[in-house]
């Protein structure tokens, strides 16, 4: 027994020894890494009561969202600590940041150094699969490739038709002169147009609610209304695990999984229609009369039924909960800034009231004002995060003034927020928690101003969000020629996968007489 421990020893000691060794060259490599681009411990640091899994970091980063001050939280966090600084998420390293270079070259310049967060995709993925907003790499690039024809422009431009389809049956469920939930409304819009270009199927949920009915006359035995709730439970679902991070595996929610598979019985009945087509080569023809249907040029492509009902809901989430989000935010301002409103009648009104064309949405100067005004104020995706792949830099954050590079050691998470970058004066001009359109007359900015992201991975349903906002907006502002708010409420963040009011959108209109 003595003699075959005393063999055991030597191999024990070389594997010691070899990871020693290991460790050292790493440490002389990383020594001459920071050295070799002059980076400098990190000017913040967040003190910790539990400096091994930072449980009063995460407690109080919960406790904020439970307050529906999330979002609040995080600028206080920035106020206090700067505009860079390291902390610490459980058991992995953290560096929270609003500077845009920072941020700058964590989605461009440096795009090959970062992946997803780990704990973000693993909290996606249960819903949303393997798509376009939780891969990387070539999974990544071939989801990418998949989507880009989808959202041409000639797609934009022919949507235009099937939006006005459906303001037609919204202006039909607003009531005249009473109060009535805008948010609601336009995420109903939202779901029916996109919808209609995802399946060449609208579920049509405008017009259930101007009937008073929302469960009725669908091609699933999944109901419209069913298929929405159960969306937005998932959603809540995941943004509540991203906030848990490593703490998330201990987290399960039975009713998050029925959601789940609610919705993915409502998508895949459109998924076996589109499959159905293929086999019978009946699929419309891109550049034809035929309507371009997303779900049929995607089947053409696989004939996989899980990759087709991944893409399928991160369309959505690119597409519906973007544009819905948009809307809602920028109403809720809208009727609370009445001469706001008045200057975006004044520069519709050379329409006289027909539809505009897709060349006059974007020359619309102030309503860009008013939607980029939206979109800082309120950005759609707020915060992000990516993972470091190697060792690599962020080029402010370090030193006693902040302005020399940063080591980010392979693992580390980088943060950054959005919102709480949009509110920096030296940016955006003072006041910048107020809605002022006005602010963008002459306002230049780069990674200053993200409401899109940037980089390779900038967000495809860009225009196609842009797009339709504008095209909605213009339609109202000509329908009525007033909005009055109805809630004495100040706005409250509800924070699924995109931002929008916790109590609605409530609001009056008054007709316009042309």
């Amino acid at each position: 027994m003595v003699t075959n421990l005393m063999l055991l020893i030597p191999p024990f000691l070389a594997l010691v020894s070899y990871f020693i060794y290991a460790y050292i060259q790493a440490h002389l490599a990383r020594c001459a890494f920071v050295k070799k681009h002059g980076c400098k411990a990190p000017r913040s640091r967040v003190p910790l009561k539990d400096p091994f899994l930072a449980i009063d970091f995460v407690w109080k980063t919960l406790q904020n969202a439970k307050q529906d001050r999330y979002l609040d939280g995080t600028v206080d966090r920035f106020k206090q600590y700067g505009t860079t600084f390291a902390a610490k998420h459980m058991h992995y390293p953290t560096i929270h940041t609003i500077e845009p270079s920072n941020i700058k070259h964590v989605l461009a310049t440096g795009f090959e150094d970062f992946k997803l967060s780990s704990f973000r995709v693993n909290a996606m993925i249960p819903l949303f699969g393997k798509g376009i907003f939780t891969v990387d790499g070539s999974r990544w690039s071939h989801s990418r490739a998949l989507l880009r024809p989808s959202f041409a422009r000639h797609n934009m431009e022919n949507h235009l038709p099937f939006m006005e389809s459906h303001f037609e049956y919204m202006m039909k469920a607003i009531p005249i002169r009473s109060t009535v939930d805008l948010q609601q409304l336009f995420f109903a819009f939202t779901l029916d147009t996109a919808t209609e270009f995802l399946f060449g199927h609208s579920v049509h949920s405008l017009e259930k609610i101007q009937r008073g009915n929302t469960s009725t006359l669908t091609l699933s035995e999944i109901t419209d209304a069913e298929f929405v709730s159960s969306y937005t439970y998932s959603c809540l679902n995941i943004v509540h695990d991203i906030r848990l991070g490593a703490l998330s595996k201990f987290h399960y929610s039975p009713s998050a999984k029925r959601a789940q598979k609610r919705a993915f019985a409502y998508i895949d009945r459109f998924v076996d229609q589109a499959l159905a087509l293929r086999a019978s080569a009946k699929s419309s023809k891109p550049g034809g009369d035929s309507q371009y249907v997303f779900l049929n040029e995607l089947a053409k492509e696989t004939d996989d039924r899980e990759e087709l009902r991944d893409q399928i809901l991160n369309v959505l989430l690119a597409g519906r909960d973007t544009t819905a989000s948009l809307l809602s935010n920028m109403f809720w301002e809208l009727a609370r800034h009445p001469e706001i409103y008045a200057k975006l009648r004044e520069e519709v009104r050379f329409l006289g009231g027909r539809e505009p064309t897709y060349e006059e949405l974007k020359n619309m100067k102030y309503l860009k004002f008013c939607i980029n005004e939206s979109l800082r104020l309120r950005p759609v995706v707020p915060a992000n995060t990516r993972e470091a792949v190697r060792d690599t830099i962020l080029p402010l954050g370090g030193g006693q003034d902040g302005q020399s590079p940063m080591f980010v050691k392979k693992g580390t998470h980088v943060y950054y927020s959005v919102y709480a970058m949009h509110r920096r004066e030296e940016f955006f001009g003072t006041e910048t928690e107020e809605y002022k359109p006005e602010r963008w007359e002459g306002l230049k900015l780069g990674w200053e101003f993200l409401p899109f992201n940037g980089g390779p991975r900038i967000c495809l349903g860009q225009q196609f969000a842009l797009t339709e906002a504008s095209y909605l907006t213009i339609r109202m502002v000509q329908k009525f020629s007033r909005i009055e708010a109805r809630d004495p409420r100040p706005w409250t963040e509800l924070y699924t996968m995109v931002v929008y009011s916790k109590h609605g959108t409530l609001v009056s209109l008054t007709p316009a007489l042309t």
